[in-house]
């Protein structure tokens, strides 16, 4: 014989709080990517003088090794703006009369002639493959440093930029003065692409990336930089 009994419904009460657990790879590698894109949203990427006068063969003031790191910086540029870096164009560029000059080069300028980067010359143009792009910054300068008599550091201030990342030309003139002065602002970390600069001969280039890493510069080459920043 068959019995039957009434149904009770049960149910459970429990204060305990599910609880999912991640790899700790996991958690490292998320927290890694947060704070590294952190970090990319306050670094600006500095591409100094990179204009035909300074790169061209037959430009007016040819920096000899310049032509042969215009890949490594369409390269830098390219992948700065994938990992969102800020892009700043700083150039030179002279009023033709040369009144904006330093001293030591006004002989170039005058009525009648054409001196280096004059502005809305064909020499103060980027290299072919070097492209301003909508988002991207042009800051123009009249002496070596990009930070000297202009209006960067307030602008880089501005945009919450604590870092840079210099690449152009040429070493020992526009990027080391450019970097010292980045140093003696206290931006937080300040690099510079070894095969992304250059300077009349690799001597001359290398003796000056040894001084600027002498002083807390980071120098690591084009793909040293994008690896750390995968």
């Amino acid at each position: 014989m068959e019995h039957s009994f009434p149904r009770k419904k049960i149910s459970f009460k429990t204060n305990r709080v599910l609880r999912i657990r991640f790899p700790y790879s996991y958690l490292s590698s998320s927290r890694n990517w947060v704070a590294m894109a952190n970090t990319r949203k306050h670094t600006a990427l500095l591409v100094i003088d990179m204009q035909k006068d300074f790169v061209e063969e037959d430009g007016l003031t040819r920096v000899d090794g310049g032509k042969a790191i215009v890949p490594s910086v369409i390269k830098a540029v390219e992948v700065a703006r994938e990992l969102g870096i800020f892009v700043v164009w700083v150039v030179r560029e002279h009023d033709p009369l040369g009144r904006d000059v330093e001293l030591f080069r006004r002989h170039f300028y005058g009525p009648g002639k054409i001196g280096p980067v004059s502005e809305g010359s064909v020499g103060a143009e980027l290299v072919d493959g070097l492209v301003i792009k909508e988002g991207d910054y042009k800051l123009v300068k009249t002496r070596f440093s990009a930070f000297f008599a202009t209006h960067l550091h307030s602008f880089l201030q501005s945009n919450g930029i604590n870092s840079v990342v210099i690449v152009g030309v040429q070493t020992p003139n526009c990027i080391r003065q450019t970097v010292f002065d980045a140093v003696a602002l206290d931006y937080q970390s300040v690099t510079v692409i070894v095969d992304a600069t250059a300077a009349a001969t690799p001597d001359i280039h290398f003796a000056n990336v040894r001084d600027m890493k002498n002083v807390g510069v980071a120098t690591p080459t084009l793909q040293e930089w994008r690896e750390s920043n995968a």
